[in-house]
């Protein structure tokens, strides 16, 4: 569970004054109205560290974009962009108004004002701006109309209206997210809308795009059983556990860059274990056969198998896996075996004699392999 952390003017002034790219901004704005909105404002209150910077242009913001990176991604039908800016992320979008055609569907916008925009986002604690642009772009500056700060400081998520997550039910997946890496409450009202939630409204990839950010949070078993708890996403403890486990092991010099933890995760709580992995339960016979067996699986599989109580995955992953044979299908050829799959029956069984009996060298190895392969030829 993550540390709730209070928030305080005194760091987000910091932030402010001392942020290269919002001083490239001030530069490349030239007068013209841009704030500062969201996700910075709220990280940089409770002392998270800002990756992404995102900014509300009032007006055009072809110019701005232009200027601080001409090689941006534009999306005109939302009136948005993403750039880069010192190496860091900035997304630049027009001040504007939301509508949904039904639940679920992508917004139809339209210009609007600062106001208007900050209407339309998820949380009051997304709900911040300041204007960096106006000569006085300090925290004294700060919209505020929907009592994000004061949310920030009980430590809870409050939706904006009551039709918030039927018209975007990623916003609940999103609640989660914040809740855990937070340590967040959702205020009373946001909870009793919780059973509004359709995510049969939304594609398949929303949906796993928001579980796949949720995945890469340090707090992402915890958004997930929350998910459970709230009766989103229902999901076994054993799931939560295994997942659990299996990033742990990720840590272990055995496994350390075996797969991505956030992949792990998902592959964990939602990805079919039984019977795909029953296999891999019982030790095999002999190193040979775990390693046809491991080949079989990919990494993750097999990570989850060890997690799961699979011990002998540990000397495969150490030991087994990294035993090779000195002598190649070329000199199988050279000794007169044609083409074909002899060649390989020869090698398989000079490597399982490696392996099962620890013969050692080109002379024993090029032996085993000649025998079994005139046996097939």
């Amino acid at each position: 569970m993550a540390t709730r952390t209070r928030p305080e003017i005194s760091r987000l002034e910091r932030f402010l004054e001392s942020d290269p790219v919002l001083g490239r901004v001030r530069d490349a704005a030239a007068g013209e109205p841009v704030f500062l909105v969201g996700g910075a404002i709220r990280d940089a209150l409770c002392g998270f560290p800002v990756d992404d910077v995102d900014l509300v242009v009032e007006g055009d913001p072809t110019a701005l974009v232009a200027a601080l990176d001409p090689g941006a991604t534009v999306h005109e039908r939302f009136g948005t962009a993403e750039l880069r800016v010192d190496g860091r992320p900035v997304d630049v979008a027009r001040a504007r108004t939301e509508s949904y055609a039904r639940p679920g569907a992508l917004p139809d916008v339209s210009p609007g004002l600062i106001e208007d925009d900050l209407g339309r986002r998820d949380f009051t604690i997304n709900a911040i701006a300041i204007p960096l642009t106006d000569g006085s772009s300090g925290a004294e500056r700060m919209l505020d109309p929907f009592g994000g700060l004061k949310d920030l400081e009980l430590g809870v998520l409050r939706l904006l209206h009551r039709r918030s997550f039927e018209d975007d039910p990623t916003r609940a997946l999103r609640a989660a997210r914040y809740a855990a890496r937070f340590d967040f409450d959702l205020a009373r009202q946001t909870a009793d809308l919780l059973d509004t939630v359709d995510f049969g409204s939304i594609s398949s990839d929303r949906y796993w795009a928001e579980l796949e950010l949720i995945s890469e949070e340090p707090q992402a078993l915890e958004a997930l059983r929350l998910l459970s708890v709230w009766g989103l996403i229902p999901m076994e403890d054993f799931r939560l556990s295994l997942a659990d486990r299996a990033v742990s092991l990720l840590s272990d010099p055995a496994w350390e860059r075996a797969a991505e933890p956030a992949k792990v995760i998902l592959a964990a709580c939602f990805r079919t274990l039984e019977p795909d992995l029953a296999p891999l339960s019982d030790p095999p016979t002999t190193p040979s056969d775990g390693v046809e067996l491991a080949g079989r699986f990919d990494s993750i599989d097999l990570l989850l198998a060890r997690a799961a109580g699979a011990e002998w995955l540990d000397r495969w992953r150490e030991e087994w896996r990294w035993v090779e044979l000195e002598i190649t299908g070329a000199d199988l050829l050279a000794a007169g075996i044609p083409e074909g799959p002899a060649v390989g029956a020869g090698m398989k069984a000079a490597l399982r004699a490696k392996l099962d009996r620890g013969i050692a060298g080109p002379g024993p190895e090029l032996e085993i392999a000649l025998e079994a392969a005139r046996a097939l030829a």
